[in-house]
Order: structure tokens, then sequence, then C-alpha cells
């Protein structure tokens, strides 16, 4: 039996393993000298983003996007996948870089093109909320079932009243029409950063790409109880007062969870992401993630 089986030293199935994964910072030579360094940093977050995504199983083949803003030249650009690539493909060399209208300002190093219905609900958001950086858009099977209820998300667990105020927006078909960009807008609203399109899935919004993350980590969670949940009823589940409600989002939407007691100032999302990073590049991904603070094990090498 394999687990019995006696590994020796001279074993090399996890190096090659290690060495089989993509490399998510492919920014050497050439390709990185295109970019400024904070495009740079952030072409490899994103891209670890898309990894972290796929390892989560939220892909939709080579549908849905995940997209950034970025500063270029004093330009307002974005940068998401190329319509084609499998999440797990994706390098921060390869991502597009696009204005709002997604017209490729910046090809990468793919010759894929935009999804118009993709970008263009991104697109609606970008435009519309300044403060929001990243929008993720899936539609897993418990997310999609959440859209269709008539209910909405309920705060039935802690994961869904860390999501906060949600947004609704009614399905009119492929997102291919230019005037369902004001509609979308006008129901996300001012302030929300989560907005599920019903029928359809849901968009995560983040003023940073770990706020994104978070959101999108737990509203997946609850989205998942709750499917669960509803086979016993709606008269036979609990929710919490509003004050609890309240209580939970306001505290886990703060620095390291609300509950990090070192002072070390993370914010939404930051303490959890620089986690995982380590545990990709742990693995062999190469994040290219630039650490806020390293475990002493990880500075000794």
């Amino acid at each position: 039996m394999e687990v019995l089986a006696v590994h020796t030293k001279s074993s090399l199935g996890n190096v090659i393993k290690a060495s089989s994964i993509t490399p998510i910072n492919d920014l050497k030579g050439h390709k990185g000298g295109n970019y400024a360094e904070g495009e740079q940093l952030l072409r490899c977050k994103l891209a670890s983003l898309y990894r972290l995504v796929d390892l989560c199983g939220w892909t939709h083949g080579v549908f849905n996007h995940i997209s950034v803003r970025v500063d270029s030249s004093g330009q307002e650009h974005f940068l998401l996948n190329p319509f084609g690539l499998l999440y797990h493909e994706i390098t921060a060399s390869s991502l597009l870089k696009v204005d709002i209208n997604g017209a490729v300002i910046d090809q990468g190093t793919t010759l894929f093109g935009v999804s118009k219905a993709g970008f263009n609900l991104h697109s609606a958001i970008h435009a519309a909320r300044p403060d929001i950086k990243c929008v993720i858009h899936v539609h897993t099977p418990a997310a999609t079932a959440v859209s269709v209820m008539k209910c909405g998300l309920l705060p039935l667990s802690q994961e869904s009243m860390v999501c906060g105020n949600i947004s609704y927006h009614e399905y009119y078909g492929v997102f291919v029409d230019d005037k369902e960009k004001e509609i979308l807008a006008k129901n996300l609203g001012p302030q929300n950063k989560i907005m599920i399109l019903h029928n359809h899935g849901v968009a995560i919004c983040g003023e940073t790409i770990e706020e994104a993350f978070h959101l999108t980590f737990n509203f997946m969670a609850a989205c998942e109880a709750q499917v669960r949940a509803m086979s016993v009823g709606l008269k036979n589940i609990v929710l919490p007062s509003p004050d609890a409600q309240s209580q939970v989002h306001n505290v886990a939407n703060r620095g390291g969870a609300g509950v990090d007691m070192s002072g070390f100032g993370w914010k939404t999302g930051q303490l959890e992401f620089e986690a995982l990073m380590r545990a990709l590049d742990s693995v062999g991904y190469r994040t290219g993630y630039d650490y806020k603070l390293l475990p002493i094990a990880k500075q000794e090498h």
C-alpha cells in the first residue's frame, strides 16, 4: 500500500510537482521592463487572485472576469484575463490592459481578446464607483442558487453577516446592451460592495484586491450554508438580531478580521491574503507578492 511505502530522500516527486506549476510572476527581462514597479506588483497580485479562485473551485471554464483598476501614465486603465485562458494558465504577463470601453491598450503575451459581455459588467461598476479597485464576477452553483431565491442572501451564518448589505440586479439576458450599464450602476448604489445578479451569480467589489477576495470567500461560504439550510424550510431557520448582524460586519471588515491584537495595522483581508500568498509560494507558484510582513522562518531563507 502506498500509505505504508518508504519515501527516501532521493525521491524527486515534490520537486517535479512544484516545477510543473506555471509561475505567476513571469515578468523577467524585457517583459518586466515594459511596466512600472507598481503595475508589476499589481499584475502579480491579480494573477495570484486568479489562481486562488481556480484553487477554490469557483471558475467556469474560460468565462467570467476579475478586473482591477490600474493608474497607467495618468490614464485610468484596467487589468483582466484574456478571454480564452483558463484561470490556472493566467500569469502576470498575460493579463490584458484595457480602457473603460474595453479597448485593448496592452495585449500582454497572448493573442486572446476581451469578452464584451464580461467587461460590460465590470466597466459599469468601475465607471460608477471610483472607490472600487477590484471586481470579481463568478457564478458557482451555490451563488447562482442563492441568486434565484426571492429571499436573497439571508443573514443566517456569520459569513453572510460579514458581507453586509447586498444589492440586487434583475436578469436581462447576456450583458451586451450598453443601456443596462446605467441600470446596474443604479442598483449597486454608492456604498454596497456585493451585488447579486438574479439568475446569474454575483459581482463582488473591493477597494483592494485583498478586500474583494475577503468578501468573495465569505460570500461563497454563506451561499453554501444557505443552500444546505433551506432544505429544512424558512420557518425552521434561526436568524440573529439586527444588532448582532451589524456587530459582525463591523468587526470582521476591520484589518485582521477585527480581532488581531498585534497593532500592526492590517487592512481588510490583507492578513488573510498574505497568508495565502505564502501558501502558494511554498508549493512553487512564485507569486511575486510584495509581503508586508514575513514570518521569521521565511526571512531566514
